[in-house]
């Protein structure tokens, strides 16, 4: 039997990079998946594709986290199709790199209302259909301890708020047996942040490993948390940087 037979998985932000990866590891071991993405519907369908031909079930539902009112959606849309939802990843971010002088509040606004306000959502709507064994598992940035550098103001701030979060839901959690880590990924190659720039050489020079890591990398940890093998883990942030942080 498949590690997630039988359970069903939602991944905000799941149709491209670090949330596609998640998508399709979790859906190869077993588990239903729905996942929300934007904009980027060719790509969610060609996921959603490539699972159902490998065996897998997989709905794709589209969604904006910056809208509550479509975050709490999709969780409902999982549970009428599948039964239930057992894991929540949220993983939908934004960036929105300036200088401080130059922000306005309605960026303000706007960061926080994907990164952290969606979070919030989708674990208030999904705690409602989860039962003992339930996992929330949370996609920030090694940047909520280590802010890279300029013009990363809001952007860690936002990061910096999953950890509280995280924390406390566990603390709320706790006695549902429901589990909430939150898992801080370095410089990944992805088509947000490749690997071969100017940029990221400069990244790589502050790595211990001085090499970028890969969606299936954070896949790989959050099909860790998520299984029996993460059952006793909770209320922590697991960074997966490459040393970045070291």
């Amino acid at each position: 039997m498949k590690k997630f037979a039988n359970k069903t998985v939602l991944v905000t932000g799941g149709s491209r990079g670090i949330g596609a990866a998640i998508t399709q590891r979790l859906a190869r071991e077993g588990a239903n998946v729905a996942f929300t993405y934007h904009r980027s519907g060719e790509k969610a369908q060609a996921v959603a594709a490539a699972i159902t031909k490998d065996g897998g079930k997989a709905l794709a539902i589209q969604a904006n986290s910056g809208v509550p009112g479509d975050v709490s959606d999709a969780v409902n849309q999982t549970v009428k199709a599948f039964g239930g939802i057992d894991i929540l990843v949220s993983n939908a971010g934004i960036y929105i790199g300036k200088t401080f002088e130059d922000h306005t509040l309605e960026e303000y606004e706007e960061i926080m209302s994907v990164n952290v306000r969606a979070v919030y959502v989708a674990a208030l709507a999904a705690v409602k259909h989860m039962g003992a064994g339930g996992r929330i598992i949370t996609i920030g940035s090694n940047m909520a301890d280590n802010s890279t550098g300029p013009q990363t103001t809001l952007y860690t701030m936002s990061k910096s708020a999953l950890q509280g979060f995280t924390r406390g839901l566990a603390r709320d959690l706790g006695p549902k047996k429901i589990t909430v880590n939150l898992v801080q990924p370095g410089p990944v190659d992805t088509d947000m942040n490749p690997a071969h720039t100017e940029l990221a050489d400069f990244l790589r020079s502050r790595m211990a490993l001085a090499d970028y890591g890969t969606g299936d990398d954070v896949a790989g940890l959050v099909s860790f948390l998520a299984g029996d093998e993460g059952k006793f883990i909770t209320g922590s942030s697991l960074t997966i940087d490459g040393g970045f942080n070291a």
